[in-house]
């Protein structure tokens, strides 16, 4: 499928799949909506030193780039697990001015070693922060009681149904620690009634620019 790399509404990059339509972060600003799901309405929430993060769709690297920014002001220890069928090329990778749009010079060689370093692996991306990139498809995913927070990140219900699944969040239930999280973009009622039947507890929040909604499910076990 032909992918080309496009600037969003708050100047920053994404790529864009374009026989789907479809790209890896919101036109309306791919920073911005970054922000907003998974660090305003996802790691903001969590006051422990150390966090474990799963992301479903490592993709351009941003999350965990702004994730590793954030948890540096927020003097956090982070384990991030992110989760790729199909990496994202080098050659796109340059194409991306996170580094830039969020005046984080000092940190490139961070952004570059998030993608550099090996897959299938731990990685000490700083001394706060380990980073491991599993090449997998989601349906594969097995963790139990792991992570305290999910970044639900997949591409659209409307391009790849099937990565919203019963199933899939039957897996990411079971992945997350007791009173764990899961934040996404998404708010489709075929979404959330698929949530809950998997046992999470679902709260609709207002979405980041450009999108009205979007979706926090919490998994409260008695």
């Amino acid at each position: 499928m032909k992918r080309r790399i496009i600037q969003t509404s708050d100047g920053s990059t994404t790529i864009q799949i374009e026989d789907w339509d479809e790209c890896y972060h919101s036109k309306h600003g791919a920073i911005q909506e970054a922000k907003h799901v998974f660090i305003k309405n996802g790691l903001a929430l969590f006051s422990a030193q150390k966090v474990s993060i799963l992301e479903i769709g490592f993709g351009t690297g941003l999350n965990a780039f702004i994730t590793f920014l954030e948890a540096k002001k927020r003097n956090q220890t982070i384990d991030y697990v992110g989760v790729e069928a199909y990496p994202v090329s080098v050659e796109e990778l340059k194409g991306m001015n996170y580094v830039e749009e969020l005046e984080v010079l000092e940190y490139e060689s961070i952004f570059e070693k998030l993608h550099n370093d090996a897959w299938e692996q731990s990685n000490v991306i700083d001394k706060d922060f380990c980073l491991t990139k599993r090449q997998q498809f989601f349906e594969a995913i097995d963790d139990v009681g792991q992570y305290d927070l999910i970044y639900f990140d997949a591409f659209g219900y409307r391009v790849q149904p099937d990565l919203w699944s019963t199933a899939i969040f039957k897996k990411m239930f079971t992945a997350l620690k007791n009173n764990g999280i899961l934040v996404t973009y998404a708010a489709r009622g075929v979404v959330k009634r698929s949530m809950i039947e998997v046992g999470f507890k679902v709260e609709k929040l207002a979405g980041p620019p450009g999108k009205r909604e979007m979706f926090r499910a919490t998994k409260l076990v008695p």
